[in-house]
């Protein structure tokens, strides 16, 4: 009942996911903040979404402070990187 009560009140998963994104770059507005984090609670898919996100900027961000300027020339990105990116994935895929 609680569960179908905010997801009335939420914006819908395609409003959520890109709600998702914006937030990593820029603040939200208080009700914003409020109606994201509700709708995390109760979807599954929206939270492993922003789960992936969170860990692909992470893993990016390491990358970037580990190995500046390293590049194989034709994905911009050095086969370490790409690696770590790999393992990064696949460790999130094992999670339930």
């Amino acid at each position: 009942m609680i569960t179908e009560l905010i997801a009335r009140l939420t914006p819908p998963c395609t409003d959520i996911t890109r709600l998702v994104s914006e937030s990593m770059d820029r603040p939200m507005a208080l009700s914003t903040r409020l109606a994201l984090r509700f709708h995390l609670l109760i979807c599954a898919g929206c939270a492993a979404y922003k789960r992936q996100l969170e860990q692909i900027r992470q893993t990016l961000r390491r990358s970037a402070d580990a190995a500046p300027g390293e590049s194989n020339g034709s994905t911009g990105s050095s086969p370490e990187t790409t690696a770590r990116l790999k393992d990064a994935f696949r460790q999130q895929a094992k999670k339930p």
